[in-house]
């Protein structure tokens, strides 16, 4: 394949991941609506056991065959390709066969250990009953995984950035059509409209597969041609060959869970720790979906821009690392590493700011006094999530990624160690503050281990990260003067509608400040490189 098709096709999968990512995260909204808070606790309590078993069912596969296949194909072997593929369908089919049986089992198991012993607003026959209705997605998702890295190891990007938009759209369209008609038409029972959406996970693979399956149909006659042709012939065993695939699925299966097992010690131990003061039952089922449903979708949304802007650096990393160009690699780090704080740092500061109007415009006022606190705090912590991908991906490119792994077990240690005392002695705040001390201290690591095996300086980093907080700090007394003036007019407590007005108010007057300072000084075009049109002028009037 051309270098002009295959930047192409990498846009329209950077592109399908984006918009699949942008949908996952808008459909709490109208879904919050319908649900509530303990819907969407209930909804946390399946898909977060569903999410770490599912990681562990395709053990990374896509991007590792992607990488098999391009690497025998180069070679003119297109067989050894093929056979990879025909072996690793049987595996990913048993591995999902496997764990669906491990979910569907354990879920009176851990149904106790999610919500308590006490049966206090949610059941546990409930709990178990989404839990099963999701678990069914595990015998069909790891599949899909294993055909679109073969696609992706023939430079194809379509069918994989088709099959995950076309399975986003039916998951969110089943999703919300079945749980609106259970609660608002048949006024049913909430814990089949929870079961309901999260079996929605199974509908989007059904529709996603059929995608994959019309797609090789349509080309698999131009694939049996290169089978035909196919140069020579690897010698390597079975065994050899899935060796090989999960050597280069390796660590960062893990370090991709970094986020859900962090929710995970949440789901074990927040109840119990909230029972254990005083607080359990129907309070901290609602504040948990808060934390871990509603308001964690929240602040991902800067943390995807964040990280999807840093990750386009990395493969240069890996090349610049490999070619020991050193000057180059560390003008690479520190720019992936500007990225994330430019782009992550006011954001995460203006959702911090604007957190009451914010769920009062996106959810329901009903829920400001509860969750403006918590969005408060949270918000902060997204910073971390996005530098630790970076720092992580960083250590991917100068291979040094089973750091990665130390590095996330570490924080996740911390996180487990401290997360009952914190949650007793600050409630849902503890458990913020638990995450955060974890996630820190793995960034720590990362950085250390950067630093180390580059020769990295970041005192050019740190000072360019000074003068983003600068302008961060002015956008935050300018946000907070338009909020104080607001209220002398607006109350965002009082309704949906007032709190969309002060929200949007105040993120342009945020917005506005923060990129007038950066265009203006020309810290945005030395960050993001010049790589937009308003920024190419900025640079020449600058050098005018």
């Amino acid at each position: 394949m051309s270098g002009s098709k295959l930047i192409k096709g990498t846009m329209i999968l950077t592109g399908a991941t984006l918009i699949s990512k942008i949908l996952g995260m808008i459909y709490v909204f109208p879904f919050y609506s319908i649900v509530g808070n303990i819907g969407g606790a209930l909804y946390s309590y399946a898909y977060i056991p569903y999410t770490i078993l599912l990681s562990m069912a395709t053990m990374g596969v896509p991007l590792a065959v992607s990488k098999f296949v391009s690497k025998y194909n180069a070679l003119g072997d297109y067989y050894t390709g093929r056979r990879l593929f025909k072996t690793g369908l049987l595996l990913m089919f048993g591995s999902g066969i496997f764990f669906f049986i491990i979910l569907y089992s354990i879920a009176p198991w851990l149904a106790p250990k999610i919500i308590g012993e006490n049966e206090y607003g949610i059941q546990h026959k409930e709990v178990v009953y989404v839990i099963r209705m999701v678990s069914t997605a595990l015998i069909i998702v790891p599949m899909m995984s294993i055909i679109r890295g073969f696609f992706q190891g023939y430079q194809s990007m379509g069918p994989t950035a088709v099959s995950q938009v076309v399975e986003q759209i039916a998951r969110i369209i089943f999703l919300l059509f079945s749980s609106y008609i259970v609660m608002k038409v048949l006024d049913g029972d909430l814990h089949v409209a929870v079961g309901l959406s999260v079996f929605a996970a199974t509908i989007g693979a059904i529709f996603g597969m059929g995608i994959l399956i019309w797609y090789w149909f349509k080309r698999k006659h131009h694939l049996n041609e290169l089978l035909v042709n196919s140069k020579q012939e690897s010698q390597l065993t079975t065994k050899e060959m899935l060796l090989e695939l999960l050597s280069y699925a390796g660590p960062f299966v893990f370090v991709s869970l970094a986020i859900p097992l962090y929710q995970l010690v949440d789901e074990f131990t927040f109840h119990r720790a909230m029972e254990s003061i005083g607080k359990g039952g129907d309070v901290a089922h609602e504040l948990f979906s808060i934390l871990n449903m509603y308001g964690h979708k929240l602040i991902m949304i800067p943390v995807s821009l964040a990280t999807a802007f840093g990750l386009t650096l990395v493969p240069t990393i890996t090349e610049s690392f490999t070619e020991n160009n050193f000057k180059q690699l560390h003008k690479q780090i520190s720019q992936a590493l500007q990225v994330v704080v430019f782009l992550t740092l006011p954001a995460v500061v203006g959702l911090a700011m604007v957190s009451g109007p914010a769920i009062g415009s996106l959810y329901s006022v009903n829920i400001v006094q509860m969750g403006e606190g918590i969005i408060r705090y949270y918000a902060p912590i997204a910073l971390f999530f996005a530098l630790f991908t970076v720092t992580s991906a960083i250590l991917q490119g100068i291979n040094q990624q089973r750091f990665a792994v130390y590095s996330m077990f570490s924080g996740l240690l911390i996180k487990t160690l401290l997360n009952i005392p914190l949650i007793q002695a600050f409630e849902t705040y503890g458990a913020i503050w638990a995450t955060g001390i974890g996630f820190f201290i793995s960034i720590a690591i990362n950085l250390f281990v950067i630093k180390k095996y580059t020769r990295f300086r970041f005192s050019y980093t740190i000072r360019r990260s000074l003068l983003i907080s600068i302008f961060v700090l002015v956008m935050a007394v300018v946000v907070q003067l338009v909020l104080w003036l607001l209220s002398i007019f607006i109350q965002y407590e009082d309704g949906r509608g007032q709190s969309i007005v002060v929200l949007i108010i105040s993120i342009a007057a945020g917005a506005g400040v923060y990129l007038y300072l950066s265009i203006k000084s020309n810290l945005a075009g030395f960050i993001l490189g010049y790589r937009f049109k308003f920024l190419q002028r900025q640079k020449q009037k600058a050098n005018g």
